[in-house]
């Protein structure tokens, strides 16, 4: 017994001799920092400092550690310590990285937790988790926006936010309005990844900052500032379907304050595929080259200016498998071909004044030479936009106020520029619209931030239109903000843009005389959270629910008449709401996730012979989820990622009470899976991977009689209307726009990046 406790006696000693206590503290550059992480890795032991930012841990051996120290928003800091040293002091730096600066939902950098607006963010790391030939296809992945097809011929589309038509959305390149309606597809082609330093989203109405066509959201795309060194990137990949895809970026110092930044893109895909047998070209065939130059001259008094410009073209085409261009505009062989012409221009110039006031402008020439069928549609759009901005600020208050035009010139062969009084000559549509903006932010405490707004457009067919807005940010913790936004929005119709798949088929559009702008009313509610473990995980929420009313919305009619798409203000009124969740992870093992859900309620109610009647509009889904799940190999050289997205059922546009397609979309995802293997000596990176890993695509028969393009063996009535015959017997023409997924199936693909 004696001997017994010697022994334990002894081992106790050696093992109270054998540990040692770490004491210390963390700071920042203002003072203590409270509740920050300070962990051990190796040994997955931590604590986090008291109220004076002060720390003890105990470390159960006598070995050497390396601790970590972390905070919200600051970069992490290491230090090794021992028994003989084992008081350490962390002064931590703040770290732009973790606190993301957005810019998109004031016009004032700020971090996006500091935002009162409600900014998602997704950096060039994401897009490049799944490669694709234009950032139109990378939103797939976003929860709550969809790129949606609108032809399953010619495959141009527009872009989806929750649940609203495209012409709802507002796309920018860094923050100006260089993209609009149907260029939307076209405007995010050909930017190279290289080029690309983030895209920001803002959900729900946004006209008071930005005008018409930010009634559904903004999507701000904001490339790189040109660096004062010299470096770039190539990156190359093809797939099984002998799609080749080029992006080329480089970095070019001039002199010591100015620096020039060049993007290539080239896209190309000549390998005609009829996977479903029904004669029609399963993806669209392309040709599209994309030139991107960025100014950067550093003056003095940290003022700059900037000077953006972008070269586009791009020829592309789909129909029957046959069709080569010398049947363009004949009806022998059925096909559609678009050559589409874009110049854009983006600057910004600061004011040598002291007061901190800038230029912005903006201006983009879109030329579109097309054949539907038999059908020419030529048409030219010219979009102008300068905006003169000032920004103050006081201690605890905020302005930002300004002056903004914009000039719009439209022009095409269709009867919609036709002069009136003499037909043979064309009246080009030209509006003008001035406006007027202020908004001020106010920080009341230390948890509370409030914004309010207003802005004033003038449109010569309707007036003045004003368009105010609010928000309320409070923190509710030191990682946990909520915030209140509200507002409303406005939309003047374009004719270019509403839908150019009257041209396809026998659908004739139609537009109302007497348009009103679209109004809307909208009001969400954001909570979100980020959680910093002891052993250095980061995990984050933020939930989302919104509420918006229209009035006089111009919603695309395809079921009154099946031969026309008509526009004009609804009777009534229309509602989207929903709600969506987001959840991030970033593990030391090296796992990583992103996934998000969003449920909508989009209705139309119509007053019909003296009935409420409640409808869903057409390519609409009520469901959608969006995940995006990585492993990177601790100190390895490798990577995977899993990315993907699930739909919910939508309403699709049928030809008639006796068309046999569903009237509903079923449940359907597209799922893509990348390997990666970097060797970083060299700056070399090799990947590969499936797209579409389930095949999915939609039925077969998604374009009606397809084998009779033209409509030559169909019988109409006086009316026009289709009749049911007996090689007819459902009574449908030749329409391409039952389409709510893609056609092109599972394929590999492989590519290389190389930094230089």
């Amino acid at each position: 017994m004696r001997f017994l406790l010697l022994f334990f006696g002894f081992s106790f000693s050696l093992t109270c001799i054998g540990q040692y206590t770490v004491s210390g503290s963390v700071r920042d550059a203002e003072g203590p920092l409270v509740g920050a992480a300070v962990f051990v890795k190796t040994l997955q032991q931590g604590t986090v400092t008291d109220a004076q930012g002060k720390f003890t841990l105990e470390i159960p051996n006598s070995n050497p550690q390396e601790v970590t120290a972390q905070y919200t928003g600051f970069e992490q800091q290491k230090m090794e310590v021992s028994a003989s040293s084992n008081t350490v002091m962390f002064q931590l730096k703040p770290s732009a990285a973790i606190q993301e600066v957005v810019v998109t939902g004031t016009l004032r950098e700020m971090t996006k937790m500091e935002s009162p607006v409600p900014v998602e963010l997704y950096r060039q790391s994401f897009v490049a988790k799944n490669p694709v030939p234009n950032l139109f296809e990378s939103l797939d992945r976003v929860n709550g926006v969809r790129p949606q097809i609108n032809c399953n011929v010619c495959n141009t589309g527009d872009i989806h936010i929750n649940g609203l038509e495209g012409p709802y959305t507002m796309v920018l390149i860094d923050g100006m309005p260089i993209v609009s309606g149907l260029s939307t597809v076209y405007g995010l082609s050909g930017i190279p990844n290289g080029i690309l330093e983030q895209m920001e989203i803002v959900k729900g109405p946004s006209s008071a900052i930005y005008g018409s066509e930010a009634l559904g959201g903004v999507i701000n795309v904001i490339t790189k500032m040109p660096k004062p060194e010299f470096g770039g990137q190539v990156d190359l990949y093809g797939t099984s379907w002998l799609e080749s895809n080029l992006d080329v970026s480089l970095n070019t110092p001039i002199n010591e304050n100015t620096s020039l930044l060049t993007g290539v893109n080239y896209f190309q895909y000549n390998n005609p595929v009829d996977n479903n047998n029904d004669n029609i070209t399963d993806l669209t065939l392309q040709n599209r080259a994309s030139v991107f130059n960025k100014l950067y001259i550093k003056r003095p008094d940290n003022k700059y200016f900037s000077l953006a410009t972008r070269v586009f073209y791009e020829d592309r085409w789909g129909g029957e498998m046959q069709w080569e261009p010398k049947f363009a505009g004949g009806d022998s062989v059925y096909g559609e071909s678009i050559q589409t012409e874009r110049l854009e221009a983006i600057g910004k110039y600061d004011l040598p004044t002291l007061a901190d006031v800038s230029f912005q402008f903006s201006y983009n020439f879109h030329r579109q030479n097309s054949f539907y069928g038999t059908t020419s549609y030529n048409a030219t759009q010219q979009i102008g936009f300068g905006q003169l901005l000032w920004q103050e600020s006081w201690t605890n208050t905020q302005l930002t106020s300004g002056a903004a035009l914009r000039y719009n010139y439209y022009d095409d062969n269709t009867p919609a520029t036709q002069n009136a009084e003499n037909l043979a000559l064309n009246a080009p549509d030209i509006r003008t619209v001035p406006g007027l903006f202020a908004q001020v932010q106010h920080q009341l405490g230390e948890r509370t931030r409030i914004l309010a707004g207003l802005r004033a457009d003038y449109q010569t067919d309707h007036g003045i239109i004003y368009t105010p807005r609010f928000a309320v940010k409070y923190n509710t913790g030191d990682n946990s903000t909520l915030r209140l936004n509200g507002g409303t929005g406005f939309r003047i119709v374009n004719i270019f843009t509403e839908d150019h798949a009257a041209l396809t088929g026998a659908r004739t559009l139609v537009i109302a005389d007497d348009i009103k702008p679209e109004r809307s009313a909208s009001i969400n509610l954001n909570y979100e959270q980020q959680f910093y473990s002891l052993a250095g995980n980061r995990y984050g929420f933020d939930i989302t629910s919104w509420y918006t009313h229209f009035s006089n919305q111009i919603i695309p009619d395809y079921d009154s008449n099946p031969n026309e798409i008509r526009y004009e203000n609804l009777d009534n009124y229309s509602v989207s709401r929903g709600v969506s969740l987001n959840l991030n992870a970033k593990l030391i093992s090296g796992f990583s996730a992103w996934i998000g859900a969003s449920y909508f309620d989009v209705f139309v109610v119509e007053n019909q012979n003296e009935t409420t009647v409640k409808t869903q509009p057409i390519l609409t889904e009520n469901w959608t989820g969006t995940y995006t799940l990585s492993y990177q190999k601790p100190r390895g050289n490798w990577s995977v990622d899993y990315t993907g997205n699930v739909y919910g059922p939508m309403r699709l546009p049928l030809l008639g009470e006796l068309d046999p397609r569903a009237e509903f979309s079923p449940w359907w995802s597209i799922q893509n899976l990348k390997f990666t293997y970097e060797i970083p000596k060299h700056r070399l990176s090799f990947y590969g991977g499936i797209k579409n890993l389930l095949n999915f695509t939609p039925a077969a028969n998604s374009i009606a009689r397809a084998g009779d393009p033209f409509d030559k063996e169909v019988q109409f009535d006086a009316d026009g209307n289709a009749l049911a015959t007996s090689n007819n017997p459902f009574a449908l023409t030749f329409d391409p726009s039952y389409v709510y997924a893609p056609f092109q199936g599972r394929r590999l693909f492989v590519g290389f990046t190389l930094d230089f």
